[in-house]
């Protein structure tokens, strides 16, 4: 009975290396430091010579050595050779020659532990089956070092101590732990180590080696007895055979005789000699496995229970093959497994998904993430005149205004310059879009179940059927988004409730302008009431008549100020006629290129008449000098007002004031200008043209303009932003979003559901396959411990 327990061990041994099981079973770890005699003791107990030899480290992966009594096939009969052969568990070969099974640990040794004297944890299987050993279970660990040496790893201390660890802290593991006699008892790292993990000493076996070599006078039978470090199980003593044997190829028997003689002759050790010795310790260890099974029947049964029920649960996530073979239940499982992925995809998505995560951001929280703090800080960061200098917004007024000058900002303008920046929130909106359907592809590759994932193909062609469901919603969601970027471009809607009037931005203009500089009492400035009318430089010296308040009201020349406009409304002759010929003058926004010459201030030319620069209706638009080009450069204008004029000739041929410089073309009666010089004018223009403005001053009254527009487009900005932040997601959840949440049953149905499809999509991974194949068969060897183990109760009882 009790052989057939260490048998099942065995078998079940062997089964669950084989299957990665993970049932602690009761066996014999033997323990030792490098030359203990660890490996003589196996051989010993084997009577073979079987393990490798050698300097420093040999045994480099654990061994499981399972030891199989035969019977002997004739009793009259000594045993044949044949009688014993070796079978390693990684390879179907018996081996009859012991010294090829030394070879073949060697070779599997440095096959999985290399060349390098570092260790393993996979342990190496062999099965020795002779009529000379009795059942038993061993496992042979390597030899506990302390210093590298040669080419060991640096580590090798702290590897194989490990690795020892590993073996000898399972509760169901028997240590059986080897020092040798002739060093202290108190050196001996095998008892060190057995003692970390029993500190009671009620599963250590102490064995002896090498007391043969201890020196004259000393013995060791107070350790023998126990009185030195009590075990349970107690030391027992051996004697192995020494180099020179090994060298002289001394026989197993003769060994074994020599050693029963040297227990049975020595003083001190012939009253113990029947407990002591290999065969003895093979006998105890036999007793031990065999108790410590029977011991540990009831946990590994317990054991056995739980294994079997976490082998089941995993085998019934993977199902059943046989559960799906016809069309039928083909059917009803991929309809199954579509309605629960589109389950997932919209549980994610309103977030009453059960295993939602706590650790990030997931489903629809990703995508209210991406609308307020994406989008809305995309958006918040667009400055809506950024892109805009004083110079763009300069000239498009001007652009807008054509020939005619303008009283005041004109619309066209704003218009103009409103558009491009709506644009601007274009991009942002786009990106939101593109945002959004990664989010919700990622929702879609992140549902999944263990049954889905038996069926690859099946998940595949879900995931791509929703994504191609969302590819297509991807297109009109962006053109609609892009449309109602160009809505709001469409129409500016100056009437918007929240939108600043524009006398309310000009009155604010006003109230921030700069207060100009006084005038000097010795040059009056001629101040224009009109609204937007320009100012009159200081410099002109031929109008700087002081003028007149009557009842408080300032005239000029002892007129009111109505008598004033009637003048300016009525332009006299003379004042036609200097308007009209004088070629290189300026308008009050749009000042003339003028040669160099003309920017040195000149003496006014005595005798002028202060008459013949009175302001005039057509003086009022184009300045007192009469029209030019309309562009010019920023000295220009900062001398408009300044230029001290010199002597022209007007229609009848007397002098006209004129810019410093320049002589007024004459002109005949005729109307014709005999002298004005067209290819001149035009060079002028050009020059204007390809030189722009952008090194020259704003005046006082385009710097209110600049200002002006400004304000005005930032407020419409900050309108029209606020309605695409909020239409935006709105567009993307009802297109985007809530339509593919609603079809998405329908589109997996209508492009999956089809019997001629069903065997490709229920086509199993093969990883799977040969996973499930492997947790079967473990299940049932689980199985089969477990009734075996129950039968042994019974028969026990």
């Amino acid at each position: 009975m009790d052989v057939d327990l260490i048998k099942l061990v065995n078998r079940l041994q062997d089964t669950f290396n084989n299957l990665g099981g993970e049932l602690d079973m009761p066996q014999l770890v033997v323990v030792g430091s490098q030359s203990s005699g660890k490996s003589s003791v196996l051989e010993n107990i084997v009577a073979r010579d079987f393990l490798p030899r050698g300097q420093g480290i040999v045994t480099r992966r654990p061994l499981i050595l399972q030891l199989i009594h035969t019977p002997v096939p004739d009793p009259s009969a000594s045993p044949s050779a044949d009688a014993e052969w070796a079978q390693f568990l990684h390879i179907d070969k018996r081996f009859t020659d012991f010294n090829d099974v030394r070879r073949e640990i060697e070779q599997e040794t440095f096959r999985v532990a290399g060349q390098n004297k570092g260790v393993s944890k996979l342990p190496i299987s062999l099965r020795i089956y002779s009529p000379n050993v009795l059942d038993l279970t061993l496992v042979d660990l390597p030899g506990l070092t302390k210093i590298p040496v040669g080419d060991q790893p640096s580590d090798i201390e702290r590897q194989i101590r490990n690795l020892v660890l590993d073996y000898i802290s399972k509760p169901n593991s028997v240590i059986l732990a080897v020092s040798p006699a002739n060093v202290d008892l108190a050196n001996s790292d095998a008892l060190k180590l057995a003692r970390s993990v029993d500190p009671q000493g009620r599963r250590t076996i102490g064995v002896l080696t090498k007391l043969d070599l201890m020196d004259a006078g000393t013995n060791a039978l107070d350790i023998l007895t126990g009185r030195v470090y009590p075990l349970k199980l107690g030391f027992i003593g051996v004697v192995n055979r020494s180099q020179q044997d090994i060298i002289t190829d001394k026989s197993m028997k003769d060994a074994l005789e020599a050693e029963a003689e040297f227990f049975k002759n020595h003083l001190a050790y012939r009253n113990i000699a029947h407990k002591n010795g290999t065969k003895y310790l093979a006998r105890a260890l036999n007793q031990v496995l065999m108790s410590h099974i029977r011991d540990k029947l009831p946990d590994m049964k317990a054991r056995l229970n739980t294994l079997m029920g976490q082998a089941q649960q995993e085998l019934n996530s993977f199902g059943d093959a046989a559960a799906f073979g016809d069309k039928n239940q083909q059917g009803a499982l991929i309809l199954r497994l579509m309605n629960q992925f589109a389950q997932d995809f919209i549980s994610s998505i309103e977030g009453t998904k059960v295993d939602m995560s706590t650790k990030e951001l997931s489903g629809g929280a990703r995508i209210y993430y991406i609308f307020n703090d994406v989008f809305g800080h995309a958006l918040a960061s667009i400055d809506s005149t950024a892109n805009l200098d004083n110079q763009d917004i300069r000239t498009a007024i001007r652009n807008s205004t054509g020939p005619r000058p303008s009283l005041f900002v004109p619309e066209a303008a704003f218009d103009l310059l409103v558009k491009p920046q709506i644009k601007l929130l274009e991009a942002p909106s786009l990106r939101c879009v593109e945002l959004v359907y990664e989010e919700l592809v990622k929702i879609c590759h992140n549902c999944t179940s263990m049954e889905l994932e038996r069926f690859p193909h099946l998940h595949a062609q879900l995931i791509e059927c929703v994504s191609e469901l969302l590819r297509e919603r991807l297109g009109p969601t962006s053109d609609y988004a892009q449309s109602l970027i160009e809505i709001q471009a469409a129409y500016i809607n100056t009437n918007h409730p929240t939108f600043i009037a524009g006398s309310a931005a000009a009155a604010a203009q006003t109230a921030t302008a700069p207060s100009p500089k006084p005038t000097p009492p010795s040059r009056a400035v001629s101040s224009d009431p009109m609204p937007g009318g320009p100012t009159r430089g200081d410099g002109d010296d031929s109008s700087s008549e002081e003028p007149v308040a009557v009842n408080g009201v300032p005239t000029r020349d002892g007129r009111s100020v109505s008598a004033t406009l009637h003048d300016r409304s009525r332009p006299t002759a003379s004042a036609i006629s200097a308007a009209s010929t004088s070629g290189k003058t300026k308008h009050p926004r749009h000042s003339s290129v003028l040669p160099p010459s003309s920017h040195s201030h000149a003496p006014a030319v005595p005798g002028t008449s202060p008459n013949s620069t009175r302001e005039t209706f057509l003086n009022y638009f184009f300045g007192q000098n009469g029209p030019g080009p309309l562009a010019g450069s920023s000295v220009e204008r900062s001398h408009a007002g300044s230029v001290p004029l010199t002597t022209g000739r007007d229609v009848s041929g007397a002098d006209v004031p004129g810019p410093t410089g320049i002589l007024a073309p004459k002109r005949s009666l005729d109307g014709n200008n005999a002298a004005f010089d067209m290819k001149s004018l035009g060079k002028h223009i050009e020059a204007v043209s390809s030189a722009g403005d952008s090194g020259s001053q704003l005046t006082q009254r385009e710097e209110m303009e600049t200002a002006l527009i400004r304000s005005l487009i930032a407020s419409y900005f900050s309108i029209v932003r606020q309605s695409i932040q909020d239409l935006i997601p709105k567009a993307i959840m009802h297109l985007l979003v809530n339509y593919s949440s609603k079809h998405v049953q329908n589109r997996l149905v209508a492009t999956l559901y089809k019997p001629e499809l069903f065997s490709e999509l229920l086509d199993e991974d093969e990883a799977l396959v040969a996973e499930r194949t492997r947790v079967k068969a473990l299940l049932d060897a689980y199985k089969e411990a477990f009734k075996t183990l129950s039968e042994v109760n019974l028969k026990t009882v």
